[in-house]
Formats: structure tokens, C-alpha cells, sequence
């Protein structure tokens, strides 16, 4: 037999194995190209599965508003049921072109940089650091798509910023964001700049993440390559202010929901009822990819400031719509003094302490996030139990749905209106013994089950 040279035989094999390799890469990509494929392709950090997020004002927390003032809160927050405490921007604020007195905290004057009158590094990276040990998370608020007018970058890196016709530097256009001026995603060195300031808080301070500033007016590709050299330091949360489907794919944990916000919003001070909700419920379950998280709430910095307080946005349904808040597809969010009752509209360049007091807010907060943690049909994204509509024959008073994971069963109904409304449920598919979690009353579900609710009631039937 003749013999082959050695060389060219480790040749041979090797182009066997490329060419092996190529066919089955091929044959896996076009085996069948109409199976399902998950949209969302990142992986979320294993804790935030059942999470519940809360955003603090460190200037408006405490009279001191300073870190270490904001410390003394943390035992309280931590026994509300908070997983996640998400800090508004804690750099300094430009001086050039300010609004009010003190500023908007979205002018950036120095992105690794701590506002003095919050604190220092030090008092920050202590903050973390008690965060942590108290079994909570701590994410940053990021201003991404603007600075100060007065940041160094201005001066030492102009053609990183957008310019008007006349080459001069311009807020966000079409805003009236007169104290800030827009950075331009075109230019690679600034990109570069912007994710090295991101990586330098989680080396340097430990943070676990960023909630994102108008995080839809920057190109998504920047997101994306931000998230995989975050994820390589550690594994992150992010948070978009933004309600869009592409950001889920590779950048984003959760983005705002403000469609619900609006839809609740309509249904109590609009009074247009339950009915409104159901075009928002048939959305998230049919449009909103099954790993994603969206954020719920009924009070942020944005709609506390603009749209008036917490009480005139839903009147006497507040209570209805935290309960809708927590039960619904998503996390849950509190803005900082809604557990004290904050009932007026927090001053945004001035000086304006919450007043805290107790309140019957922060007890049904505790409840909710009790069940949050401990029933997995209301976990997050995947990790929680798909949104099943219950007909009735109230739908324009009454919203009311089932949902199952593993073990776990709620049925959620809620009256969005202000009278009192019995209904009657089609729920031959929740047939079962189940215990409201509010008041521990046994209810057996037979399938034509006739509840009463008072005006704004609810109950959640946990089996």
C-alpha cells in the first residue's frame, strides 16, 4: 500500500472536519426554519426574576438630601418588599444655562463624577456596599443622549455633539431641553468615551446596572455592544425609558410601560372602565416577547412632575391600579413617597423634601411584594405565569384574569369603576378552592362564580 505523507494526510482531515462542520451548521440552520426562536437573546441576572424596583430622588429623599441621610430609609425600603433601589443621576449638574436653582439632575457636568452636594465617591461606594449587604440591588440613572452645556467633553471633544445649520452646539432637537446639548452616536470615539463611563461605575462603585435615559434616541447597536462589555465585568440589570420591542433582543432586561400607565389612567380619571384595559392586556400577551420585562407603576419622576400627583392621575382607583400594577405581566415600580402618600408634584430644579408619614400605601405595598416573591405566576418575563382574560358580564366595570406557573394560581379581579358591581365569572377553567390574599376569605370557584366588589375593589384568589 502506498503511504501518504503525513502532512498532507492532517491536511486531508482537517478539510474533513471543516467540511463536516460546515454541513452540519448548515443542516442545523435549515432543518426547519419555521421552528420558534426566542426573541430575546440576553440573559437576565438570575435574582431579578421575581424583583420589585424603586426610584429614589436623593436631593428630594431627606431634608440633608444627601447619601448618607438617604441610608437611614434603607431598613424601611427593605422591609416594603424592594429588590432593586434605582437612583436618579448622582453626578454634578452643569451650571451654564441651568433651570431653577439647583438644576435638573439630567445635565450632566461630569460623568465620573459625584454631585457634592449628595456626597462623595466614598459615601457612594458605602451606600452600595450597605445596599448590598441588606440583600438589595442598586442600578444607575445614565444620561446617555445629552450633557451640560458647561461638561469638559464640550470643550475638549466638540465634533462628539450634534450642531445647528450655523455649527453651533443645540439641545435634543424638537425639545425644550434648553439646559443640555446633544451628543452625536456617529462618532466612534465617543461611543467609546460613553461605554468606558458605564464600565467605570460597575468596576469602581459595584453598581448592578443602569436605568437608561430616553434610551430610544440612541442607535440600539450602541446598546447592545454597552451590554456584552458590561456583562463580561459582571452580570447587569438595565432599565430603558422607552417602550420598544428591539431593545429586548440583546441590550435591555425592561423598558417603561407607559401604554399601561395611559390605559389606567383613562379608565379611572377618564372614566372609561375596564374595557379600555383589555386592548393593553391583549397587547402584552400577544406582542411582548415571553422573556421580557416591562415596568409597571402608577407614579415616576416624569408623570409626578408633568401631570400633577399621584391622587389626580387616578383619583380613588389608585389603590386598584397599584393592585393591577403588581398582578399584571412586569415589575412593579414605586417612586419614592408614594408609600408615605406624597400628594403633590415634587419641584424638579428646586428643593422640594418628601414628607414622610405613615400612610396606608406602604401596607398594601408590603402585601403585593410579599405575594410577588412568594407566588411564581407573578414573577418576571418567563420566569411567571401567562395573563388568561376570564370573560364576565361586566367588562366595562370589571377586568379579571387568571394566571398558573408550576403549582401556583391567581385569579386577579379588579372593579374599575366607582360603583358596586357584581359579576359573574365564566371561570370553568379555574375551578378550585383559593383564598383571597387580602382578607383570607376561602372562595370555592364552580365555573359560574357571582362575585360583589365594592366601588374601586379588587380581590386576588391565590390557590
Amino acid at each position: 500500500m502506498k503511504k501518504i505523507c503525513p502532512v498532507i494526510a492532517a491536511a486531508i482531515l482537517f478539510s474533513a472536519l471543516i467540511s463536516c462542520n460546515a454541513d452540519k451548521s448548515t443542516k442545523e440552520s435549515t432543518a426547519n426554519p419555521y421552528s420558534p426562536k426566542s426573541y430575546v437573546e440576553l440573559k437576565h441576572p438570575e435574582w431579578s426574576k421575581n424583583a420589585t424596583i424603586y426610584e429614589v430622588n436623593v436631593r428630594q429623599f431627606t431634608p440633608e438630601g444627601t447619601f448618607k441621610a438617604f441610608e437611614a430609609h434603607l431598613p424601611r425600603i427593605k422591609e416594603l418588599g424592594i429588590d432593586i433601589i434605582w437612583l436618579m443621576p448622582i453626578h454634578p449638574i452643569g451650571e451654564k444655562n441651568r433651570k431653577g436653582t439647583l438644576g435638573s439632575e439630567y445635565s450632566v457636568k461630569d460623568y465620573l463624577g459625584v454631585n457634592p452636594e449628595y456626597g462623595t465617591m466614598n459615601d457612594f461606594k458605602a451606600l452600595v456596599k450597605k445596599i448590598h449587604d441588606m440583600g438589595m440591588y442598586v442600578i444607575l440613572d445614565w444620561v446617555a443622549n445629552h450633557s451640560a452645556w458647561d461638561n469638559k467633553l464640550a470643550t475638549d471633544h466638540p465634533d462628539w455633539y450634534t450642531k445647528t445649520p450655523e455649527g453651533e452646539f443645540q439641545p435634543t432637537p424638537w425639545y425644550d431641553w434648553s439646559d443640555v446639548i446633544d451628543f452625536d452616536y456617529n462618532v466612534p470615539d465617543m461611543r467609546k468615551y460613553m461605554t468606558d463611563a458605564l464600565k467605570f461605575w460597575v468596576k469602581e462603585a459595584d453598581v448592578d446596572g443602569y436605568r437608561c435615559d430616553v434610551a430610544g434616541f440612541i442607535p440600539v447597536d450602541f446598546w447592545e455592544n454597552a451590554r456584552k462589555e458590561l456583562d463580561a465585568i459582571k452580570p447587569v440589570f438595565m432599565l430603558a425609558e422607552w417602550e420598544s420591542r428591539d431593545l429586548y433582543k440583546r441590550s435591555f432586561d425592561m423598558t417603561y410601560s407607559w401604554s399601561l400607565w395611559d390605559k389606567m389612567h383613562q379608565a379611572t380619571v377618564g372614566k372609561k372602565g375596564a374595557g379600555i384595559l383589555t386592548e393593553y392586556m391583549a397587547h402584552d400577551v400577544g406582542s411582548v416577547p415571553k422573556d421580557a420585562y416591562r415596568m409597571t407603576f402608577t407614579d415616576n419622576h416624569d408623570k409626578n412632575s408633568w401631570e400633577g400627583t399621584q391622587y389626580s392621575n387616578f383619583g380613588d382607583g389608585l389603590q386598584a391600579c397599584m393592585v393591577f400594577c403588581t398582578v399584571v405581566n412586569g415589575m412593579p415600580m414605586v417612586y419614592g413617597g408614594q408609600e408615605a402618600g406624597l400628594n403633590k408634584s415634587l419641584k424638579f430644579f428646586d428643593k422640594d423634601t418628601i414628607e414622610w408619614k405613615d400612610h396606608p400605601n406602604a401596607a398594601l405595598y408590603k402585601s403585593l411584594f410579599k405575594l410577588k416573591h412568594e407566588n411564581q405566576t407573578l414573577w418576571n418575563g418567563g420566569w411567571g405565569g401567562e395573563m388568561v382574560r376570564i370573560f364576565n358580564d361586566k367588562p366595562n366595570e370589571v377586568i379579571s384574569f387568571a394566571r398558573e406557573k408550576n403549582e401556583d394560581k391567581i385569579i386577579s379581579v379588579i372593579n374599575f369603576s366607582d360603583k358596586p358591581v357584581t359579576v359573574k365569572l365564566n371561570s370553568k377553567y379555574q375551578k378550585g378552592n383559593y383564598t383571597d390574599w387580602f382578607t383570607n376569605t376561602a372562595y370555592d370557584i364552580k365555573g359560574d362564580d357571582i362575585l360583589t366588589l365594592q366601588p374601586w375593589g379588587y380581590l386576588v384568589l391565590v390557590k
